[in-house]
């Protein structure tokens, strides 16, 4: 599978290096590989895309997309497009890094990984649902974030 994926930054609330962007788009292909391996089912959106691209957005522009695109008020941290295109609330992430004392670039790899996830054909609406998908989503992030990809962004 010859995958793609681009991840821009679009936002200047939030400090994010351009070295965070190329490593993250390169565990992408892994996060990808994982993701497929515990798909709800065989046949998900992310098994036949050419492109992902992730754009990284501040609090205003994830609420706009929010409320355009699913009639919901505020930020959120990550919004899913089965067309390929996950928006992160980089801000979203700044908080809830901080809240949970977690590095921000692992807080945006889940991020991404929750949006991959989706893209697998999991759905977080439900509670047994949720658990589901939120077990997947850490074994993944735990799996992606070795010692090796911290240094890388720390």
């Amino acid at each position: 599978m010859s995958l793609e994926i681009i991840i821009g930054n679009h936002q200047q609330c939030v400090d994010i290096p351009e070295c965070w962007l190329t490593v993250m788009e390169k565990t992408a292909d892994e996060a990808v590989a994982l993701a497929l391996r515990h798909a709800a089912h065989g046949d998900s959106p992310l098994s036949h895309l050419a492109t992902i691209e992730v754009a990284l957005v501040d609090d205003a522009t994830s609420a706009q997309v929010h409320r355009e695109f699913m009639n919901l008020e505020g930020a959120t941290d990550v919004i899913t497009f089965h067309h390929g295109e996950i928006v992160i609330s980089a801000e979203v992430a700044r908080r809830q890094a901080a809240e949970y004392a977690e590095p921000l670039p692992r807080e945006i790899l889940r991020y991404l990984v929750h949006g991959l996830l989706h893209l697998a054909s999991h759905d977080d609406a439900e509670p047994a649902d949720r658990e589901k998908m939120a077990a997947a989503q850490e074994t993944i992030v735990a799996a992606l974030w070795t010692p090796q990809l911290a240094a890388r962004l720390a």
